[in-house]
């Protein structure tokens, strides 16, 4: 793949050299190549040149023909296009808002990190729903176990879990995010902590771009040849993602879907019973059902959380963009909750009508289906005084309900709650690449873009091969000179600054 830098023209093979000094020395054991990965792993995450004050793009930078690119956002979808940005000759600045790198990344691998899955390709482009065609462009770049050899190229191994989804051996994302820090400096890469982009991207009289940030020290201007913007959804928006650019892309043409929840809760108007009781408990095994306005129907067994404001887990985030869109079409959603998918109606009916003797009616529930605690007191939900002693007394219609407990889910939760973000960046606003058809050289990646996935790896993968496939079309694109006019783009300005 040819791209031009300046008055040369150079080729990238592809491959990610090697870090310089980070090669193992010929005929080095194995034990000397365990003692390096675990002086890696042990690097602070803050170690090396994080630059707020020092120039933007030194002398020698300026002066020489590499191309300058800035990446804003240093998340996943930032570092994969710094990582490729690097490889392809660039002189690379990352800025980002926050005081650290990988915030986000790093709260995703607190309890263990799901880095990707290990179901079949095919499989996996499903989960992308009415996006996977697109997407499945960029993981034609990188896969799923693209990104399993990319972590082991940086010394952390990975290992498929009992469901398919795939961990590094250590759980933890900080061991990896230290190893690929230390290769993007050692690369070259210089970061830029707590410098806030302002919104303004303004087209230079050159072949590039001049933008504004916001730090300790002031407002700052800074040049650039190719700009690529990583900088998230609206979900978690104290770990530095909050959806501030949706209005300034918005206004400078750029098309752009409002950002809502995905992977998220949905509020259910429980009774204060079951919040002070149950709030907090799984349901486990249950199955969910629910057909929306087209008919299209949602059903799949897993496991759930009773909150105090109605339910969330794994299986609620599965079907959150079914459920999230029925919502804004119709209003609340009804589903259905299978609490015994693993009998029968007519297994349940028969236990029911056994008699209890002298047992009291929820040792009865218990012994004969194994009911109890919040399931149990599930059953009590919407039901006043009157019916549900009557209902004790029918096991036909008590058994239905068992298999089809009706609940209503009035809300998504707020997006700032959420585990990611659905809309963004629209993809038609964008060429293959991912660099913005109205403004040339500037590529946008990761969980600004508008598509959406459940979580088990598909995230964090599309997030990756999105950074990756951004990066590759700011190196292979030609410069300005060769045909460009860089007055043809419109500046980015937030609203209030706007002409």
């Amino acid at each position: 793949m040819w791209f031009r830098v300046g008055w040369k023209c150079r080729v990238w093979t592809g491959q990610f050299p090697a870090p310089s000094g980070s090669s193992d020395p010929p005929g080095a054991s194995s034990g000397v190549r365990m003692g390096r990965r675990r002086r890696l792993a042990g690097a602070r995450l803050d170690s090396g040149p994080m630059s707020c004050s020092a120039p933007h793009f030194s002398a020698a930078v300026l002066a020489d023909s590499r191309l300058r690119a800035v990446v804003i956002g240093a998340g996943p979808a930032g570092l994969m296009a710094a990582e490729t940005l690097l490889a392809g000759g660039a002189a690379v600045q990352v800025y980002d808002a926050m005081p650290s790198v990988g915030r986000k990344f790093l709260l995703a691998g607190k309890g263990g990190l799901n880095l990707t899955h290990a179901e079949p390709p095919a499989s996996f482009r499903a989960r992308y729903g009415e996006r996977s065609a697109e997407v499945g462009r960029w993981l034609d770049r990188l896969d799923a176990q693209g990104l399993r050899d990319w972590a082991a190229e940086l010394g952390i191994q990975t290992f498929v879990g009992s469901s398919g989804k795939v961990f590094p051996a250590e759980m933890k994302a900080a061991p990896l995010l230290r190893a690929w820090l230390h290769r993007l400096r050692m690369q070259g890469a210089v970061f830029h902590m707590r410098q806030r982009w302002t919104g303004a991207l303004q087209p230079t009289s050159g072949a590039g771009w001049q933008l504004e940030f916001s730090g300790p020290d002031g407002v700052r201007t800074v040049q650039a040849d190719r700009v690529l913007l990583a900088l998230g959804g609206a979900s978690w928006p104290q770990l530095g993602s909050d959806g501030a650019w949706q209005a300034w892309l918005d206004e400078a043409g750029v098309p752009v879907a409002p950002l809502v929840s995905a992977n998220c809760g949905f509020e259910v108007r429980w009774s204060a019973f079951l919040r002070e009781r149950h709030a907090g408990q799984p349901l486990k095994a249950v199955r969910l059902r629910h057909r929306d306005g087209q008919g299209q129907l949602f059903e799949r067994t897993g496991e759930a959380v009773v909150s105090d404001y109605g339910l969330e887990g794994g299986l609620i985030y599965a079907a959150s963009a079914p459920l999230r869109r029925d919502i804004a079409a119709r209003g609340p959603a009804q589903v259905e909750l299978d609490l015994l998918p693993q009998r029968s109606l007519e297994e349940v009916t028969a236990a029911l009508a056994r008699g209890r003797g002298s047992r009291s009616w929820t040792n009865h529930l218990r012994e004969q289906t194994g009911l109890a605690g919040v399931k149990a007191a599930l059953l009590r939900e919407g039901l006043d005084a009157a019916a549900w002693p009557a209902l004790q007394t029918q096991p036909a219609a008590l058994a239905r309900r068992i298999k089809a407990l009706p609940l209503c889910l009035e809300a998504p939760r707020p997006v700032a709650e959420a585990i990611s973000s659905a809309g963004g960046v629209r993809l038609e606003g964008l060429d293959a690449s991912l660099q913005l058809r109205s403004h040339p050289g500037v590529a946008c990646a990761g969980e600004m873009l508008d598509w959406e996935a459940p979580t088990g790896g598909y995230l964090l993968t599309a997030c990756f091969a999105s950074g990756r496939v951004a990066a590759e079309g700011l190196l292979n694109r030609e410069v300005r000179s060769a045909g460009l006019d860089s007055g043809a783009a419109g500046p980015i300005c937030p609203p209030d600054r706007l002409p």
